[in-house]
């Protein structure tokens, strides 16, 4: 469920200047940027009225909140879905859109096996280069160009073999792009697949690019994609002192943005090193609202085989600051958890991790843990903490249920103090609200999408 937040945002002049040309030229940009803020309150003003109620949250109610969603979603048929799922056109298929600020210009690339085109029949930097932009570098993001090392892994830098175009790994020690790897570089397209979730790493690589190239006065286009959990923003909001590469930014863990929404608040709250903003074009994705289910055609990394566990991922995610496996090393990562420790009356099915493509060293490898199956629950509009909270009960040695990477996770430390003082999900939740309407409120601005 999302909250419904507005704000404006004006522009002035403070102090009376002799007219000049550059004066005057001012002014008329001022002027602009006035009368399109005006317009986008007005616009924002009549979406409000046409709203016969606001919906609050009510804390830990999943009925509540599904009854709300299709009370903003409106009565779709399974016509009607169909329907929305096949116009969906994401940015990278909208080439007439972007190619114009690519032409005649040397090209780097952000991109991973996410980044296709044509009904996903080609990659983007090989069908950028049929249609005659010149590329000239490849920068691939955690897990690689190719998308298969582990979560973690250190990806080395190569050559494309189809290509022969250098791939600069942003991982590991390398996470923002250098002056001496971006010399030669006039634009910087990035098109890589996000799943709304505040640790996973591509939005903090998104932040990275975007840092280096406003250093270095080279624009950036995002090629925008849908959010797959865009539908609603929940979880505790990352304090400062708990900064992260699986954290980054004032957010929540869901925070139900596109990557180029999110890109244009990473600009507009300027979050980059010393206030800098990235010369930032978005190229949106086209009959797409954020309740707009969308199925993603290709994994967005080894360990996010499909849509269950794509939904699932925020939740299950915090498992991985704690004892308990959340499926690594299986073939239904993000969709079972457990533990060889955890109570088999409580937790009856049973699965053995073991080494697969993109976990060469899962937890509990060889061990046969004890959990639950969650591949046919139902989709979630929230995060779930029951989860985590049963597991942490459930486990015998509580002192090492949590390891040091929950905090990161989390984005604070309130979270596993509430959970270790036997908070319950519910009055975990109510100490987010708060935190929740005023990050609402603030990304308000920065929506591209209904």
């Amino acid at each position: 469920m999302l909250f419904f937040g507005f704000l404006s945002c004006g522009s002035s002049v403070s102090e009376r200047e002799p007219v000049n040309e550059n004066t005057l030229e001012r002014y008329i940009e001022v002027a602009a940027d006035i009368k399109e803020d005006n317009e986008r309150d007005l616009e924002r003003k009549k979406k409000k009225a046409k709203k016969e109620k606001k919906y609050e949250i009510e804390v830990g109610t999943l009925k509540t909140e599904d009854e709300t969603r299709k009370l903003e979603q409106g009565n779709l048929n399974t016509d009607d879905k169909s329907e929305v799922k096949s116009a969906v056109m994401v940015g990278a298929d909208r080439f007439s859109a972007y190619s114009g600020l690519l032409k005649n210009k040397s090209v780097g690339v952000v991109a991973n096996q996410t980044s296709r085109v044509d009904n996903n029949s080609k990659h983007l930097v090989d069908f950028l280069i049929s249609e005659n932009i010149t590329l000239t570098k490849v920068f691939a993001p955690e897990h690689g160009f190719r998308g298969t090392a582990d979560a973690g892994e250190v990806v080395k830098d190569g050559v494309d073999t189809k290509t022969n175009l250098p791939i600069i790994s942003l991982y590991g020690n390398n996470k923002k792009p250098t002056p001496e790897q971006l010399k030669g570089i006039d634009v910087m397209v990035f098109d890589i697949q996000d799943v709304g979730a505040r640790f996973y790493t591509y939005i903090s690589t998104l932040h990275y690019v975007m840092e280096a190239c406003a250093e270095a006065d080279i624009p950036v286009v995002v090629l925008d994609r849908p959010n797959p959990n865009g539908h609603y923003i929940d979880g505790p909001i990352l304090e400062p002192e708990h900064t992260s590469f699986v954290g980054m930014h004032p957010v929540p863990v869901v925070h139900g943005m596109s990557i180029g929404e999110y890109a244009q608040m990473i600009n507009g709250q300027r979050w980059l090193k010393n206030g800098l903003k990235t010369d930032l074009n978005v190229i949106t994705v086209t009959n797409y609202t954020h309740n707009t289910e969308y199925s993603l055609p290709v994994k967005p990394s080894p360990n996010l085989p499909n849509d269950t566990a794509i939904n699932l991922y925020p939740s299950l995610c915090f498992f991985e600051g704690t004892i308990v496996s959340a499926g690594r090393g299986t073939d239904m990562q993000f969709q079972v958890f457990g533990a060889p420790s955890l109570p088999s009356k409580l937790y009856p099915f049973t699965f053995t991790p073991q080494a697969n493509d993109g976990a060469k060293y899962p937890k509990f490898k060889g061990e046969t843990c004890n959990g639950l199956n969650l591949q046919n629950h139902k989709k979630l509009d929230q995060l779930n903490l029951e989860w985590l909270i049963e597991a942490y009960i459930a486990y015998g040695k509580k002192k090492d249920f949590f390891n040091n990477f929950f905090t990161n996770l989390a984005g604070t430390e309130k979270l596993q103090e509430q959970i270790e003082k036997g908070y319950t999900y519910r009055e975990i939740r109510a100490t987010w609200l708060k935190g929740l309407e005023k990050y609402d409120t603030m990304r308000e601005k920065y929506l591209l999408y209904e």
